[in-house]
């Protein structure tokens, strides 16, 4: 049942906001626009109140004349919140479908990608970032060309893509194929050749609302790699956001990266040094402080070891490990978790007594000047299975700094929460057990990846930190929609904002789902 005037108005509801704070008023909307607006702007302009209200008690109530007050509604006490759509910025495909698998046919994929998106609103999701794990270098082409964003009228908007590798580092490749891995000796011209130029265009040109040619949101890639550095002030400036994932990167290497605009770390605590307290890598960027890294701070001019600048083992052949060859563990497992057998904190710089080493005082890390702007802490992506990272792990990671929390599902294309328990088909002739939210290869014990659902991981995160609903809600709406600097437009309730939506009832289970205005799912 539309409206007449094209007003719509949620009533008897509490608003998730920015603040992690959750506020009972009333949500007007515009179905015809499919956008959110300021009520009292648009009663003050129009004159003119919602045609159609819907209680979120479960009651519509359609108006026939316009009357000075809405009709009230006595309910029972209740805490049904309204919010802006999910968003997963990392997830590699979906009810059956793997975004990294193309078998030459353009049609056959995207109508694959539109089912995905179709179906995808049922977990609250109403937009997302297609990510492609490492592949033979031809491969991208003709895959990014068909991840640019677009929508259905009854789908999550695909935001573009998400390239999770293949420059990063051979230590922590998970299950990424070593063959293909590759430095940037290049700079900029490595990722121009391998994603394609057109790929990697100006942030101005994959505006959604521009229609863009190009689709690209995010790099994952390891900055330690030879020429990797030097990439990530361009790509920032052309709208990239550069994510630091699949690295042993020390301290000094992670906060010069952020210096130069990584903006992202790549799931938290997989694929990365653990912490270490005399060097936290990449995991210490959450505890970094602006007073140690400003400008004119003695820290920006330490000193550091300069001559080998390269992961000894980086993009060198892989030795198989004792499991691998006794068949207790298999050599492919899960994209974030499997990973070569290293010591908690892998050493990038080796330190030399002979004449040769060179120990200086300079603001260069491999070469590259840093920046002497501002530091920011970077967002953060966390998958909230209780599988990929402990409870406690959890926890701790938000109380240091929730402000740059993201919830991510970083899931196979097994994800489905329809899917039942049970042996499925991957790839390669290797099958998957499904036991739960818990995935192995067939034959072993080693984890697969993650079948988790993004409102899940929203459920999840309440149990784990402490946290209220409406905070653990912004991890995955605003957060994310900040970090790609789309809060404007999506994973917000700001007027003028895309009015896509979700009802979670007080546990925090998906109720109803909407896109720019029009409800596409109801449980």
């Amino acid at each position: 049942m539309s409206s007449q005037n094209g007003l719509v108005c949620f009533t008897n509801c509490f608003l998730p906001q920015e603040d992690g704070s959750l506020l009972e008023k009333d949500l007007w909307i515009d179905e015809r626009r499919g956008v959110i607006l300021d009520a009292q702007k648009t009663f003050f302009s129009r004159r003119e109140r919602p045609d159609k209200v819907i209680d979120l008690g479960g009651n519509i109530l359609r108006r026939v004349n316009m009357v000075p007050e809405l009709p009230g509604v006595i309910l029972p006490d209740f805490n049904v919140s309204s919010s802006p759509g999910l968003i997963d910025i990392q997830i590699n495909g979906a009810y059956g479908f793997d975004f990294s698998v193309f078998d030459g046919d353009d049609d056959v994929y995207q109508s694959n990608l539109k089912d995905v998106a179709e179906r995808i609103v049922e977990t609250g999701v109403t937009s997302f970032v297609p990510t492609l794990i490492t592949q033979e270098r031809s491969v991208y082409p003709k895959i990014l060309r068909l991840l640019r964003p677009f929508a259905t009228v009854t789908s999550a908007t695909v935001l573009g893509w998400h390239a999770e590798g293949p420059f990063i580092d051979m230590a922590k490749r998970g299950a990424h194929a070593p063959s293909f891995l590759v430095s940037a000796p290049e700079g900029i011209k490595s990722f121009e050749e391998l994603y394609g130029a057109e790929n990697l265009a100006d942030s101005e040109d994959w505006l959604m609302s521009t229609g863009s040619e190009s689709g690209v949101r995010i790099i994952t890639a390891a900055p330690e790699v030879p020429g990797v550095m030097g990439t990530v002030e361009e790509l920032t400036k052309r709208g990239v956001i550069f994510s630091i994932g699949h690295s042993i990167a020390t301290s000094d290497i992670a906060i010069a990266a952020v210096q130069h605009g990584a903006r992202l770390i790549t799931h938290l605590f997989n694929a990365m040094p653990q912490l270490h307290h005399r060097d936290p890598s990449i995991i210490g960027l959450l505890g970094a402080s602006p007073h140690l890294y400003s400008p004119f701070s003695p820290i920006t001019s330490k000193a550091l070891y300069t001559g080998d600048v390269m992961s000894p083992i980086a993009l060198t052949p892989m030795k198989p490990n004792k499991s691998s060859i006794t068949g207790l563990k298999s050599p492919v497992g899960s994209e974030a978790l499997d990973e070569v057998e290293t010591p908690p904190q892998t050493p990038i710089f080796k330190a030399h007594s002979g004449k040769n080493s060179t120990l200086k005082n300079t603001q260069s890390i491999a070469g590259f000047s840093l920046d002497s702007s501002e530091f920011t802490r970077p967002f953060y992506e966390m998958i909230v299975d209780g599988v990929h990272s402990h409870p406690n792990s959890v926890r701790l990671a938000y109380s240091s700094y929730p402000e740059g929390c993201i919830l991510i599902t970083d899931a196979m294309k097994i994800l489905d929460p329809n899917l039942r328990d049970g042996v499925h088909e991957w790839r390669d002739g290797k099958r998957f057990v499904k036991e739960g939210d818990k995935l192995y290869l067939e034959g072993t014990d080693t984890l697969a990846g993650s079948v988790v659902t993004l409102d899940k991981c929203v459920r999840n995160f309440t149990r784990f930190t402490g946290c209220t609903l409406a905070e653990s809600i912004k991890c995955a709406t605003y957060n994310p929609a900040k970090c790609l600097g789309i809060e404007n437009q999506k994973g917000t309730l700001r007027s003028g904002a895309d009015a896509d939506l979700v009802v979670f009832d007080a546990q925090g289970v998906v109720q109803s789902t909407w896109v720019k205005g029009k409800r596409v799912w109801t449980r």
